[in-house]
């Protein structure tokens, strides 16, 4: 028991409210930011165990350096195709995004969400692993459908919710699902992926096939119960499976201190249930390639998860019904250490001497009436707002492998109502 005089003796207790360093007109200074050299960093052998990795979840795996060149242990060697193709797809994506943007506020879809800036944990990641792993987004990892070549138009005709969007109009904009690409229908309620993630990587190993999962979700989500949940399964069961967090330092509104980290990385959650981890500039595109790669091969070869944080910025808006001008300093995004992922990866295929300026400029064009066509073509089956686009019997439909007797007579009731009603 405490005595009372020594209790007064004791300051009063605070409660801890993390504030973001910068607000609506600060000046940015990233100087206290550790961004470790380029190339600098091991790459452990695809055997090591969790614990004699644990130094990786505080540095940070780098490739690209401040001269445009590819660098260290952790250069994946890619020949120039690759990239071109690595580049070309982020470029698509973030023209994609641009245009899409730009519907949402002529009126044509109710909700946007871009990925400018993170492009690279998305697209080169995929491009890392092979195309009938399952991969189960969050709702900024529409590169991996670029990757994968779904039809932008589907994409278009999903976000318009159109009468030819496969998801009849049930999903949110921008919430995609493409079983035959093994992307999973993306979620509204965070983080519900990881545990799905790892589940199915977990049924895959019990089934003797050679197929893993990847997962994706922010930092602000790794405060989710199911993310815990999942890291507890994965670890136990060794599940094949890569599980990726993208911090770009903010929620909707709230800054990543929120999610712990003032405390540590997001990486190092990792260390505490023993899976491998490892923390990436998520900026780097070959950085993010080799950190998936190697991922992939522990997983394939039973070594088991890994959990990769991408260390990247989000230089927009959360999402159209966001403004960042209200939390946030305008010049984050200026002054941001890590760059731009797609001027990155130009700069460095110029400096391969496989690129130029010029091509660039053809490329972004190219892009851009790629993208135009594909938004004009699916303005034809119609745009949000503008009637039922969905036949009526569809509502009953994909619920249930065999729909059950009291359902199927709702669905007839409806119809003959519907019929008296609007005669056809």
């Amino acid at each position: 028991m405490v005595d009372d005089n020594r209790k007064s003796n004791l300051p009063p207790l605070t409660l801890h409210i993390p504030e973001p360093q910068f607000r609506p007109g600060d000046v940015v200074d990233y100087s206290d930011l550790e961004i470790p050299k380029a190339g600098a960093q091991a790459r452990p052998d695809i055997n090591s165990t969790p614990k004699d990795m644990r130094d990786m979840v505080y540095d940070m795996v780098r490739v690209l350096d401040d001269d445009h060149q590819a660098v260290g242990p952790w250069d994946p060697k890619l020949d120039d195709e690759i990239l071109l193709k690595m580049l070309r797809t982020m470029v698509q994506v973030r023209t994609f995004d641009d245009r899409l943007h730009r519907q949402q506020r002529q009126g044509k879809t109710s909700f946007y969400m871009k990925c400018t800036g993170e492009e690279a944990t998305s697209v080169a990641a995929a491009m890392a692993l092979d195309a009938d792993d399952m991969c189960f987004p969050s709702y900024r990892q529409q590169g991996i459908l670029f990757v994968r070549g779904y039809p932008m138009i589907e994409m278009v005709n999903q976000i318009f919710s159109n009468k030819a969007d496969k998801l009849k109009g049930r999903q949110l904009p921008i919430m995609y699902s493409s079983r035959e690409l093994n992307f999973f229908t993306v979620s509204g309620n965070l983080t519900t992926q990881y545990p799905q993630a790892v589940g199915w990587a977990m049924a895959s190993a019990s089934k003797g096939d050679n197929r893993i999962a990847a997962v994706w979700c922010g930092e602000g989500s790794t405060a989710e119960g199911d993310f815990h949940a999942a890291m507890t399964f994965a670890a136990v069961y060794n599940a094949p499976v890569i599980m990726n967090i993208v911090n770009n330092q903010w929620a909707i509104s709230s800054f990543s201190g929120f999610a712990g980290a003032e405390r540590t990385t997001f990486a190092a959650r990792g260390v505490g249930y023993g899976i491998a981890a490892l923390r990436v500039d998520g900026n780097d595109p070959l950085a993010v390639y080799a950190a998936t790669s190697w991922a992939a091969e522990r997983a394939r070869t039973n070594q088991g998860p890994t959990l990769i944080e991408h260390f990247t910025y989000r230089a927009e808006a959360h999402s159209t019904s966001d403004d960042p001008t209200a939390y946030r300093s305008a010049q984050e995004r200026e002054e941001w250490p890590l760059g731009d992922p797609i001027m990155r990866l130009k700069r460095h295929l110029i400096h391969r001497g496989v690129w130029s300026a010029e091509q660039q400029e053809q490329l972004d064009a190219e892009c851009l009436e790629a993208v135009k066509g594909a938004v004009q073509e699916a303005a034809k089956n119609g745009i949000l707002g503008h009637g039922l686009h969905q036949p009526f019997e569809t509502m009953f439909q994909d619920v249930f492998e065999e729909m059950p007797w009291h359902l199927r007579e709702q669905a007839e009731q409806a119809n003959k109502e519907r019929e008296i009603k609007w005669p056809s």
